[in-house]
């Protein structure tokens, strides 16, 4: 709530106001800094330290503001660091193979909404944090290295518990919220970090599989939908300039308005809203219209 105000308020003109809310924003740092802030998990995306440090993004990315001090007590870098000791010690006390480990509600989720994809993409987009601290980056690669060793055909599984215990592919989520739809923004972001070419090649097989089998039945939103699928298309364009990623992009876009899907898709919980509903679907369909700066919201890897 404190950013969309930031950000309301800036797009008015209403420059006051918007600092007030930047200074909202900022003041609950402080809350995000025990290891173990929240019982369900403290470093998920939605509601956890990676959600909070999401926002610091958005707000330094469309205000050029410095929302927190890089370092010192509350600042980015101790975020960060929490962020760290919390996946260290649950990564110990579990005897994880990766270095790095959350759970949310118990689940040791891997994608992009509640799990270490979004988790890891937030930490991946502080490099001056891992610049400062080479046994955090080496952890982080560490852990983005346990992702790549989980990989099926292209797809990543939702959770640690279905490692060993894969789905029947017709069951297989390919979504940005579980799978390789999501987890292609952490890789993204590893490749453009690291530049070692195995993440981006890791991303090319995500494009491949999205595109065989993309086109979901749950809606037309960027959680679990069409369009979130498409934006894998227009993150491959922006990272590598083929049009044909771009041309595949379109493609999920024209599939949103055939009879088809309008018949046979799912109405979302919330039909309007940024995650399941249309608002994302706008969100794409912009996105569409300028690809060169196109972005999965909350999401920029470049």
């Amino acid at each position: 709530v404190y950013v969309a105000g930031a950000l309301i308020y800036n797009s008015l003109g209403d420059k006051q106001k918007s600092t007030e809310f930047v200074q909202k924003y900022a003041d609950l740092a402080p809350i995000c800094l025990p290891v173990n802030f929240l019982r369900c998990g403290s470093d998920e995306l939605f509601v956890g330290r990676a959600g909070y440090l999401c926002g610091v993004i958005e707000l330094r990315r469309r205000l050029g503001v410095q929302v927190l001090p890089q370092t010192g007590d509350g600042g980015v870098h101790a975020l960060c660091a929490a962020i760290i000791r919390s996946g260290r010690e649950y990564s110990k006390h579990h005897n994880s193979p990766s270095p790095l480990m959350y759970a949310y509600y118990g689940t040791e989720y891997l994608g992009a909404a509640h799990g270490m994809a979004g988790i890891l993409l937030m930490l991946l987009s502080f490099p001056d944090f891992l610049q400062a601290d080479p046994a955090a980056d080496r952890d982080v690669r560490g852990a983005v290295d346990y992702m790549l060793s989980v990989e099926r055909e292209g797809n990543y599984p939702p959770a640690t518990d279905e490692v060993h215990r894969p789905r029947p592919p017709e069951h297989e989520l390919v979504h940005w919220c579980h799978g390789a739809p999501g987890v292609i923004y952490l890789l993204a972001r590893a490749y453009l970090v690291w530049r070692d070419d195995k993440y981006l090649q890791a991303c090319i097989r995500c494009g491949e599989l999205v595109w065989s089998r993309g086109l979901l039945k749950k809606g037309p939103g960027i959680c679990h939908g069409v369009a979130g699928n498409g934006y894998v298309f227009l993150l491959l364009y922006r990272l590598m300039g083929e049009p044909l990623h771009l041309h595949r992009a379109e493609q999920f876009q024209e599939f949103l308005f055939t009879q088809e899907f309008q018949q046979d898709s799912r109405t979302p919980d919330c039909p309007y809203s940024l995650y399941e509903g249309v608002a994302g679907t706008v969100c794409f369909m912009s996105d569409l219209a300028n690809p060169e700066k196109a972005a999965f919201p909350f999401s920029e890897v470049f």
